[in-house]
């Protein structure tokens, strides 16, 4: 049964991944990788929701595999963010290289202490 519930969440992480990745770039004419930190700064904020929600009871452990591992696994990227940041480099962009890796890390851990604290303020 868990191995179906990460199924379930990956089948709807991916696809929203992409699509959102997408979108959010197109809006852009930059090499910054604004869709990439976008689904990982999301992924971390529902991440903090759903541990700080764990944290006060209110989240079960299916809905953790679900939300967790499943759908935040497939949204969020860390080797689309390796790989786009070390392109940036390699192709001479090293200030948007290195704005990325201050950006995504500050935002998603940002994003993630954010969730833990909604999540604290909702159910604690």
């Amino acid at each position: 049964m868990n191995w179906l519930l990460v199924i379930v969440g990956a089948s709807v992480g991916a696809p929203l991944r992409y699509l959102t990745d997408r979108a959010v770039q197109s809006r852009h004419d930059t090499v910054f990788p604004w869709g990439t930190l976008a689904v990982n700064v999301t992924g971390s904020l529902v991440l903090g929701l759903l541990t700080g929600a764990a944290t006060a009871g209110a989240a079960t452990s299916h809905l953790q595999l679900l939300l967790g591992t499943g759908l935040c696994g497939a949204l969020s990227t860390y080797s689309t963010f390796s790989y786009e940041t070390l392109r940036l480099a390699e192709d001479g962009a090293r200030f948007y290289a290195a704005a990325n890796i201050l950006a995504s890390v500050v935002a998603a851990l940002g994003a993630a202490f954010a969730g833990v604290a909604l999540a604290q303020a909702l159910w604690a």
